[in-house]
């Protein structure tokens, strides 16, 4: 009987040997060479994977970069000494990535907007979404379940609870995009952090009570805006105003004199 485990036990080691052996071997055959180039264009990129450049993760645009088929500037979370660095590697002179920042394209704050339903599900948006386009009436509010919360590698962005609305942090936002990319409303928009000091922060196109039957805070078309702009700098398009940015300098008076708040202006931080 011992015999008989021994010579098992032999046996299963000498297979182990064998294939321990060959997977050695076999390793060292199919092993995928490192690219040198791309190894250090890896270890200057944030290395987050957050998805900003249009690429599954840092690997495949680092590959992209030393493809030709991207640009350093394409990585907004790049910082401008690595970014630079980047381009030395690449041979290539380094463009300014220009930040864009999350702007929340809705005020309809929990009293003021109105529900169809009541959700009772997960806490993500997209999930809402699924069931009949979420619970709120406005089809384009925000439905403050915090999905673009879960997804910013940057704590740049969350709920308030008071209010159900997302809050962006403008100082702590990169301008990655994965919070406006998540967004099943599109009610995230990435914005010139500069131009949009003043932005029309609602999307409904509606006019007048039909927009206060589904939301009391949403832009109800009256025009007041571009009536008091001195600038010529607001027109009202499909009952929403329109900002052309070459004509305003964020003056605020139309912010001000907006019945429903539906403007944000947001003053310049002083130096």
């Amino acid at each position: 009987m011992l015999e008989m485990v021994l010579k098992s036990v032999a046996v299963i080691g000498g297979l182990g040997l064998i294939f321990g052996s060959g997977l050695a071997i076999a390793s060292k055959k199919l092993a995928v060479e490192k690219n040198e180039i791309i190894e250090e264009i890896l270890s200057l990129l944030p290395g987050i994977n957050c998805g900003g450049c249009g690429r599954p993760g840092c690997d495949a645009f680092a590959k992209a970069l030393l493809s030709g088929d991207a640009s350093v500037s394409e990585c907004t979370v790049c910082v401008s000494e690595n970014a630079n660095d980047i381009a030395k590697v690449l041979g290539v002179e380094a463009s300014e990535a220009k930040k864009l920042v999350a702007r929340v394209m809705c005020v309809g704050v929990k009293d003021k907007i109105v529900s169809k339903y009541i959700y009772d599900g997960m806490d993500d948006c997209r999930a809402a979404a699924a069931l009949f386009g979420g619970p709120k009436a406005c089809s384009v509010g925000c439905l403050g379940l915090g999905t673009c919360q879960t997804v910013c590698e940057f704590d740049a962005i969350a709920v308030n609870k008071k209010n159900g609305l997302a809050i962006v942090d403008a100082d702590k936002c990169v301008g990655c995009g994965l919070c406006a990319k998540e967004c099943p409303r599109g009610t995230i928009v990435m914005m010139d952090p500069e131009l949009s000091r003043t932005y029309i922060a609602c999307r409904i196109h509606q006019k007048g009570k039909a927009v206060s039957q589904i939301c009391e805070a949403g832009c109800i078309g009256c025009g007041i805006c571009e009536r008091v702009c001195k600038f010529d700098a607001i027109t009202m398009v499909d009952n929403l105003p329109r900002i052309n940015y070459d004509k305003c300098v964020h003056c605020g008076v139309c912010a001000k004199k907006c019945p429903k708040d539906a403007i944000t202006h947001i003053r310049k931080k002083r130096k």
